[in-house]
């Protein structure tokens, strides 16, 4: 018996040496590890807050409710007027594959839309393709400068062009566009396309007024509804106005007797256009209270004036502003015939000037602006001394289309290189 209790007392003993010895490896080093204790910067607390220990019991720790995210309101139908009076459902904001037809649509979705959202363009604004109508080539198309990367990519939906006289429905189904932007101005027509495409057709429209035509104006709204950029499209009204103010307000304080009298010539009338090719009541003249000297015809436009009417004028033309469009169909008439304007008082002092052509697959809206600012000081040189035209240019594309496009628009064939004074003598020789 005593030897049992001394075997047990052993036993104990070597337990409790045990249990000391393993509650002291707790704070001793371990060999070959840094035990120094460092507190964790705050900032790296808050960084990983999982990591971060608390004494507080599971139990006692509450999150905060979470609130359910608000769902965004599904887009809602709206019933659109187009620019010819017919009543479309759209929901505006939803559409994801665009196509546009018809002369100037394209432009004009390029000055409010994305267009990383066409789906399909028309072959004339596609540049890459070989077989195309290429009449428009050498003449500046902002929008073809701006975005023809773009256009390079993308299916045809229609040949295009001023010979296209109706929509290419079966090319345009092949694009599987859900929305249209159109120029073609028939509301049957446009109907029976939105009928048999099965999406909605919007037509757009510019005005005889051009880029200061209230119909423009129209058409940049509707274009901001239908796609959710309505103040893009209220920031471009707003410049276009302002810009049109500024001009008329820096030239309304001149004297009748102090003004030039003008001829402006060579305005686009799909494709034919020369020196006769001219308007009296001209938007562009009254903005920037240009005398016109043509003031007596029957009606107002662009139209042709008789070779004997043009003759009859010449002595009263102090300035002539010839549109670069006009070039190509002057020059073998002047070759024919040298002495066609020596009647011309502006020609024979040399104050015979080039603006860009404006008219290139219908308007191209900011050269038209453009152009205005050029007349306004070409006309008004002291008015307009602070101007430089080629930051106007800049200035002018980068509000319509985002970049600053003056340089590739004067290295167009048609545009010989820019705005400015012609040399009479040797022009169109």
């Amino acid at each position: 018996m005593k030897l049992k209790k001394i075997a047990a007392l052993f036993l104990a003993a070597v337990l409790v040496l045990s249990l000391c010895a393993c509650s002291g490896n707790k704070e001793e080093n371990t060999p070959g590890t840094d035990t120094t204790v460092t507190e964790a910067p705050i900032s790296e607390v808050t960084e990983k807050p999982t990591e971060a220990v608390t004494d507080t019991p599971t139990e006692a720790v509450t999150e905060a409710p979470t609130e359910a995210p608000t769902e965004a309101p599904a887009p809602k139908e709206v019933v659109v007027t187009d620019m010819i009076g017919r009543e479309v459902t759209v929901i505006p904001g939803s559409y994801k594959r665009v196509v546009c037809i018809g002369a100037g649509a394209l432009r004009m979705y390029c000055y409010i839309g994305d267009v990383a959202l066409l789906c399909g363009v028309e072959d004339i604004d596609n540049e890459s393709l070989a077989d195309r109508p290429k009449m428009f080539d050498a003449a500046p198309r902002p929008y073809v400068l701006a975005f023809g990367d773009v256009f390079s990519t993308l299916p045809s939906c229609g040949v295009g062009g001023p010979n296209a006289q109706a929509a290419e429905a079966e090319k345009i189904l092949s694009c599987n566009p859900d929305i249209v932007i159109s120029e073609y101005e028939d509301v049957e027509k446009e109907d029976a396309l939105a009928e048999q495409l099965g999406v909605p057709v919007i037509t757009m429209k510019a005005g005889y007024g051009g880029v200061f035509d209230s119909a423009f104006k129209g058409s940049m709204e509707l274009l901001g509804t239908i796609f959710g950029e309505e103040e893009k499209a209220a920031a471009l009204v707003s410049f276009i106005e302002a810009e049109k103010a500024e001009i008329t307000a820096r030239t309304s304080g001149i004297a009748e007797e102090d003004k030039a009298s003008v001829y402006v010539c060579g305005l686009g009338n799909w494709g034919t256009t020369n020196h006769l090719m001219t308007a009296q009541n001209y938007n562009v003249f009254n903005i920037a209270n240009v005398k016109n000297v043509v003031n007596d015809l029957a009606k107002d436009g662009i139209q042709a004036i008789e070779e004997e009417k043009f003759i009859a004028l010449g002595d009263s033309m102090d300035i002539m502003i010839i549109d670069a469009a006009a070039v190509k169909n002057i020059k073998p008439l002047y070759q024919e015939t040298p002495d066609m304007f020596d009647e011309c008082r502006a020609w024979k002092n040399g104050e015979v000037y080039l603006e860009m052509p404006y008219n290139a697959y219908y308007t191209n809206f900011e050269t038209a602006l453009i152009n205005t600012w050029f007349i306004a000081k070409t006309v008004y040189p002291d008015a307009f001394s602070d101007i430089d035209i080629t930051a106007k240019t800049n200035e002018i594309t980068k509000a319509f289309l985002g970049k600053e496009l003056a340089d590739a628009m004067f290295s167009k064939p048609a545009s010989f290189g820019g705005y400015g004074k012609i040399d009479t003598e040797n022009f169109f020789k």
